[in-house]
């Protein structure tokens, strides 16, 4: 099984959305540069960005998202956000109405089913989970192998904290990769186990 990847974009005080759940600034970094990062060629980021991005995206098998994060991007219109394979949902209310059960998008209910489900759909990929209150809830279950953060240079103050509502002390060991982007800082730490 691959690794279990927790990962968002984040303000240097810690925060992934400011206290209105807007990222703000956060993405900006994705339209800083002139390589194109996706198929798309919206998103453009700096050659030093694309050289540990698209990589890693190139790893991803399948995201682990909370109901609220997939509420608010209205399901990406039933297609996997950066031309990833699968989303898991974690949530406790069913699939929205009209859903295309077609759609690879999984509804489950509880963190470490979300796990299984995303590793078994995965494969030998990686597994990555979004940063915020389920990123919060994987890492206190235990579950997850790897912290990515891509740090901006912002502080918000106030907001969605990256790691969610943990309460508990995690120790993660020094950052293997630490590279410097424009308007980013990429940083990867595993957690000590």
């Amino acid at each position: 099984m691959g690794k279990v990847v927790m990962y968002s974009s984040v303000s240097v005080d810690g925060f992934v959305a400011d206290e209105n759940d807007q990222p703000g600034p956060l993405f900006d970094w994705l339209s800083s540069g002139d390589v194109p990062l996706d198929e798309s060629g919206e998103v453009k980021v700096s050659q030093t960005s694309y050289d540990y991005t698209r990589p890693y995206w190139d790893q991803i098998g399948a995201t682990i998202v909370g109901r609220h994060v997939f509420d608010m991007t209205d399901g990406w219109d039933g297609k996997p956000p950066g031309g990833i394979d699968h989303v898991v949902v974690v949530t406790h209310r069913p699939e929205p109405e009209g859903w295309e059960p077609e759609a690879p998008f999984h509804f489950v209910d509880g963190v470490e089913a979300a796990v299984a489900k995303a590793q078994e759909l995965a494969g030998d990929r990686m597994v990555e989970v979004a940063a915020g209150d389920v990123g919060g809830q994987v890492l206190a279950a235990g579950l997850i192998d790897e912290v990515r953060m891509d740090v901006v240079p912002v502080v918000f103050g106030s907001g969605k904290r990256y790691f969610g509502s943990v309460h508990a002390q995690h120790l993660l060991e020094d950052p293997d990769v630490v590279i410097q982007g424009n308007r980013v800082l990429h940083l990867r730490y595993r957690v000590r186990r």
